[in-house]
């Protein structure tokens, strides 16, 4: 079926191109001009429309635009993002005439022009737009205290939600992102239009975006970026695989003076008695555009950013750091154990405070991080007709992050002789993104074409340092690791063909048409770390390991020869959009895609949306869309074994790709590719000629969603013992028969997923003689749930294996573990020399929920419990002063009221402990959901953070 829907859109699309060429109109006259700013900057791009018809252009690379408009009235809108919208009265004669045009710039986000989601020849504002685009200028990413692309988009797109992680491996070093409460892989994101590349991380610690493989945005330096395009609509029909939230272009800077800054801020927070100046962060950044003669430019944009870490982890609540916690002899009272436990104790806290180990072991927070790239982008206009382009980066990034500490009391992964107090590990990084995009476009006739070659890597490199490999002999084991590397690799080729017709009777006055073909090639690779750093003993020198010590680096085993692989898979796609105005008020868009993958074969979506103009500036818009997401091919070849804290203790986990025999024991196969369908409805419209606003609701249904299953952990009776009859334990004795791996985790469709949600946007500007108002109110709710989890035969047919492929946790990280609301109010003041801005967001609530129900656990209570932590707002200022023509002072804070999240729930109880077992005993375990103390705010679902107060002061530069 639809397959031949896509096959009557494509001869509509035939039939149309051959009927209507050729058709012009000779009575019109040409009217032409230049734009530029009131600084003088060329402006390319710019929207030049006829309000009431179908005629419209944009500016080309000198700033010209051209049209052929029948001899009459008219009103002529010039649109540009960031510049005031300018309307100018034109007569057309006999004669041809040359109007020129001066814009003005403006902080309104409204009302600004988008290419993204249409390949229309004529651009639209996003008000104009049937879907939704928001639209997020220079000032909105330049001025306040965010210095990431993620964070940025953070608190100015309500319905974008990004947060650093901790202690998740390296998952500290690249923020996972989320659009609508989607996951991080079900979002596209372009550059100048052109996809972008994957980081080569896949998340597989327990956080948010747990199993997935997003993009690093903050491989882009944001002096770098003109605009930011997002489209919160489903795309694939246009774009392509994981476009099934949406879509978020990067718009580079074309022309642009010489722009240089400086920024230093840090922590200044003073939260339950404790101080924090930590979290140091220093910027360096610049951007300049040259000319290439009168036909091109080239634009270079450039980062340094250096921040150090910041730590809000709590003390260590456990007991005993240097003995095991004794247990009660048979016949002795509950005195006589209290008191030799006593004893004990005291001897344990002596010999720590002898050592001068303190309690607070860990670092919980922002990871530290050095981080350099530098972008560029090019045209030169080599004919009338015919323009060549470039765009490339290139970006390094180097990572400190910590692990769990590791207590002397653990002696299978300690060696005292080394480390007699114990030690806390740490992963470095080395992140390294390399990316360009060539391309030429131009005219053939009536048809535009583009035809482009976009490249793009990304590499991760661990460096484990701290720690040890403790089943080597005492006192000989390293005490630093290259554990290997991740890379991943994409090139794209593109062919996009467009056309406008104008049609001069019949009820469709217009017709864009637009087609094109893709190939793209991926590759993944895992390169193999050093022996020691995965090894059990060391094997290449017959040296055995140590019966019962943990092998490898702690907290990061490196990558064995085993786990290296280079996989690639190509895939083929054609597409076509075909977009009609039947007069001034209705616009319909359909579009298609089919495109085939090496891997796991064919998909087809399709796209329906359209506009109608009510009243006035009025309208509705809304649309229907199919969508996918091929799964990556980090998703299916990703494999290692590694040491994970699971309820605080350490556990060896086996991740497993889907070729491997125990994925085929579960009865799990290949990988099957996300589908989407998705609805949205919306209106659009201005209030008292000023208030500009879009009101957007949808709903988006996800089929065959990819999960990374629960741990498999292997069945043991009250005695410790393995059950032999256990179903894990058989499956995992197929390949460990000596039981070395705890458990095991793997990929697999598993969910069915339904998310709902309206998102709204107001801007409005006020004029007065104390100075000009720009105000924005924005919000987004949503609500996602899974509707069905469905496992394989084999996992279906076991009640155990069912519980646990999808179990509360994972659930949560789905449905509450980003804000299902939140709401923005911004406004920006400027008067001669000052300019204030002021905005406070509101993050919504979110929700952990803990692996076992602790409502039906009755005898057997989980360690942790379920918590809701309340919505907050977050309130960021900033001032800025011009103390000279070409010198400007900005001084601000972000979260200026020093908001916390909710603390993570200790139960009262947590301070005494059931030593005896006795569960009458007043010694009875508290539940707690900070894993011993060191979590006081939860890693396991974000809000916004737990660094409070930071603030901050930036010299801006421009000449």
């Amino acid at each position: 079926m639809r397959k031949n829907v896509f096959l009557l859109a494509f001869i509509f699309l035939i039939s149309a191109t051959y009927s209507l060429h050729g058709q012009t109109n000779d009575a019109r006259r040409r009217i032409s001009g230049t734009v530029t700013s009131a600084t003088g900057e060329i402006l390319q791009g710019v929207s030049v429309i006829v309000p009431g018809t179908t005629q419209g252009t944009i500016t080309d690379l000198n700033g010209r635009y051209a049209m052929l408009i029948a001899p009459g009235s008219y009103s002529l809108r010039f649109s540009f993002v960031g510049y005031e919208t300018v309307t100018r009265e034109v007569v057309i004669g006999q004669t041809d005439q040359v109007m020129d045009i001066l814009l003005t710039e403006t902080a309104a986000s409204l009302n600004e022009v988008v290419i993204l989601g249409s390949r229309a020849a004529t651009a639209r504002t996003n008000i104009d737009k049937p879907v939704a685009v928001d639209v997020i200028n220079t000032r909105e990413i330049k001025n306040f205290a965010q210095t990431d692309l993620s964070q940025i988009l953070n608190y100015v797109a309500p319905s974008f939600s990004s947060n650093r992680q901790t202690v998740a491996d390296g998952t500290d070093h690249i923020d996972p992102a989320s659009l609508r409460g989607l996951g991080t892989d079900q979002v596209l994101l372009l550059v100048n239009g052109k996809r972008r590349h994957t980081t080569a991380l896949v998340n597989i610690n327990g956080t948010f975006g747990r199993g997935s493989v997003g993009t690093d945005m903050n491989a882009i330096p944001v002096a770098a970026i003109d605009r930011i395009e997002v489209l919160r609509d489903g795309a694939s029909a246009q774009y392509g695989s994981d476009a099934i939230a949406g879509v978020v272009n990067i718009v580079l800077k074309k022309k642009s003076p010489l722009i240089l800054s400086t920024t230093y801020g840090q922590s200044l927070s003073n939260t339950f008695g404790e101080k924090f100046t930590d979290g140091k962060t220093f910027q360096l950044d610049g951007n300049k555009s040259f000319s290439l003669g009168k036909n091109g430019f080239i634009n270079v944009g450039g980062q340094l950013l250096h921040r150090d870490g910041t730590n809000r982890g709590g003390p260590d609540t456990r007991p005993l750091l240097y003995s095991a916690l004794p247990s009660k002899a048979a016949g002795e009272s509950e005195a006589d154990f209290l008191a030799r436990y006593t004893t004990l104790k005291a001897a344990d806290d002596a010999k720590a405070s002898a050592a001068g180990l303190d309690r607070n072991t860990m670092l919980v927070g922002n990871s530290q991080s050095t981080n350099a790239g530098v972008f560029a982008n090019a045209e030169y206009k080599i004919s009338p007709t015919l323009t060549g382009y470039f765009a490339g980066g290139y970006s390094a990034r180097k990572g400190k992050a910590a692990g769990f500490y590791r207590l002397p009391v653990q002696t299978s992964q300690v060696d005292l002789s080394l480390y007699p107090n114990g030690f806390l590990p740490f992963i470095n990084t080395t992140i390294k993104d390399l990316s360009a995009i060539a391309g030429i476009k131009g005219e053939v006739g009536k048809w535009s074409y583009d035809v482009s070659n976009t490249f793009g890597t990304n590499s991760v490199d661990f460096h484990i340092t701290n720690t040890m490999n403790a089943s080597l002999p005492a006192g000989t084991s390293p005490r630093e690791f290259d554990a290997g590397m991740l890379k991943f690799s994409q090139n794209t080729v593109n062919l996009d063909l467009a056309r406008r017709f104008n049609l001069t009777s019949g009820i469709l006055s217009s017709l864009n048409i637009g087609y094109g073909a893709e190939f793209r090639l991926d590759k993944y690779q895992i390169t193999a770390g050093e022996e020691l750093s995965y090894s059990y003993g060391q094997p290449s020198k017959n040296i055995d390991g140590l019966p019962g010590k943990a092998a490898g680096a702690q907290v990061f085993p490196g990558f064995r020869p085993s786990n290296a692989i280079d996989q690639s898979r190509n895939s083929k796609g054609i597409y076509a959009d075909i977009e009609a105005e039947f007069g001034p008020r209705l616009l319909i868009d359909v579009a298609g895609r089919f495109e085939n993958f090496s891997d796991f074969g064919s998909n087809f979506s399709y796209k329906f949306s359209g506009r109608f103009k009510i009243y006035n500036e009025f309208a509705i818009r809304g649309g229907i869309a199919t969508g996918f997401r091929a799964p990556s091919l980090h998703q299916h070849y990703f494999n290692n074994e590694s040491t994970q804290f699971v309820q605080g203790q350490p556990t060896q986990v086996l991740t497993v790709n889907n070729d491997h025999p125990i994925v085929r024991e579960f009865g799990v196969g290949s990988l099957k590719p996300e589908i989407s369908t998705s609805y949205s409805l919306g209106i659009t419209g201005e209030l008292l000629n000023s208030i500009n606003f879009t009101i957007d609701a949808y709903q988006i249904d996800i089929d065959n969603r990819i999960v990374f299953s629960s741990q498999y952990a292997r069945e043991r009776d009250a005695g410790n013992h393995l059950i032999a009859t256990g179903k894990v334990n058989q499956i995992l004795n197929t390949v460990d028969p000596g039981a070395t791996v705890n458990s095991v985790q793997f990929f697999t469709n598993a969910i069915t997923t339904r998310t709902k949600g309206i998102d709204i946007v107001l801007t409005d500007r006020i004029n007065t003689t104390a100075g000009n108002f720009f105000l924005v109110a924005a919000a987004n709710f949503n609500n996602t749930k899974v509707t069905d989890i469905r496992g394989t035969d084999v996992i279906e047919g076991d009640q155990g294996l069912k519980t646990k492929l999808f179990d509360r946790l994972e659930r949560s990280r789905y449905e509450s573990s980003v804000p299902k609301s939140k709401i923005t109010f911004s406004v920006n003041y400027n008067v001669k020399k000052w300019s204030i801005l002021l905005r406070t967001v509101r993050f919504g609530e979110v929700t952990y929920l803990n692996a076992v129900d602790p409502h039906v656990a009755a005898n057997n209570l989980p360690t942790a419990i379920d918590q809701t932590f309340s919505a907050k707002w977050i309130t960021d200022v900033s001032i800025s002063y011009a103390l000279l023509k070409s010198l400007n002072l900005t001084l601000g804070a972000n979260n200026i009221f020093d908001v916390y999240p909710d603390k993570a729930y200790i139960d009262p109880r947590n301070n005494q402990f059931n030593l005896s077992g006795d569960p009458s005993s007043n010694y009875t375990t508290g539940r707690d959901n900070t894993s011993n103390g060191h979590f006081l705010y939860s890693r396991n679902v974000s809000q916004f953070g737990f660094n409070g107060r930071y603030v901050f002061a930036k010299f801006t530069f421009q000449l």
